[in-house]
């Protein structure tokens, strides 16, 4: 069984609200289709989610009443996401159903207090695909937080152990530096866990422009204490994830677990 995390940048154009890239979503869901794979599929918000989160401070738990109102929104808002990427699937044949995550776990102070893995298992048991995605939800301290895509990845990792994680993401895999800002940035094929963290506290340095990929880290750095490898590969590159899936070699980044 495989664990895919679908990255907001990848699945929607996050500099535009509402903006679903289905060309994308599409190309990958036929790879999906074609790998053949026991699959847990999560996806990130993008521009669906990240926007009135920010505006409502949602992270920082139940302050002011007008959040209340951005909760709602901002949980409808990832539903449309997630009903769009279930299209895709189901468009493919791939038989994907969805768990929202507000649903099935519950927070405290952003640490995991609860969550219903049984309904995960009976979808697998049966065939089907379960699909969640980074959400809004209850949190005992707080009242409410947001539980990111890749905070899902890495409980799920935990608890169902599977073969390897995929994230799919809008570059080729980790760099040393932002690619996008840094002409020097150098491109890592493959790292361990020791390493990893060598590389978190030089992104500490320009958290301007890394924040979103140092959180990622983090997340991935934490299952390779787990012994699971990661790999992370390019989505506008499809092809890759399928030959991912079937144990292929491909241009990306393979972060191996401590057992290695």
């Amino acid at each position: 069984m495989f664990i895919i995390k679908l990255g907001g940048s990848v699945i929607t154009d996050k500099s535009k609200k509402e903006c679903f890239q289905q060309d994308i979503v599409d190309n990958l869901s036929e790879e999906i289709k074609k790998a053949d794979k026991d699959i847990i599929l999560v996806h990130g918000a993008g521009s669906f989610g990240h926007i009135l989160a920010k505006k409502y401070k949602l992270n920082a738990g139940y302050k002011y009443d007008k959040q209340i109102e951005g909760f709602s929104a901002t949980h409808a808002m990832v539903q449309k996401l997630n009903t769009l990427v279930l299209e895709s699937l189901q468009n493919h044949r791939v038989h994907a159903v969805s768990i929202a995550p507000h649903s099935i776990l519950r927070l405290d102070n952003h640490i995991l207090d609860e969550i219903n893995y049984k309904v995960f298992k009976e979808y697998l048991n049966k065939s089907f695909t379960p699909v969640t995605f980074g959400d809004v939800v209850l949190d005992k301290k707080l009242g409410f937080s947001i539980c990111s895509g890749d905070f899902l990845v890495k409980v799920l990792a935990d608890h169902f152990k599977p073969e390897k994680i995929i994230f799919v993401l809008d570059e080729d895999g980790l760099y040393t530096s932002n690619p996008k800002m840094d002409e020097n940035a150098e491109f890592i094929d493959s790292t361990t866990a020791d390493k990893l963290k060598k590389l978190i506290t030089s992104l500490d340095n320009h958290a301007d422009v890394t924040m979103g990929m140092k959180g990622k880290i983090d997340s991935i750095n934490e299952i390779a204490g787990l012994n699971i490898d990661t790999i992370l590969l390019n989505g506008n590159k499809p092809e890759r994830l399928y030959k991912a899936l079937i144990g292929e070699k491909i241009k990306g980044t393979i972060v191996y677990g401590d057992n290695r």
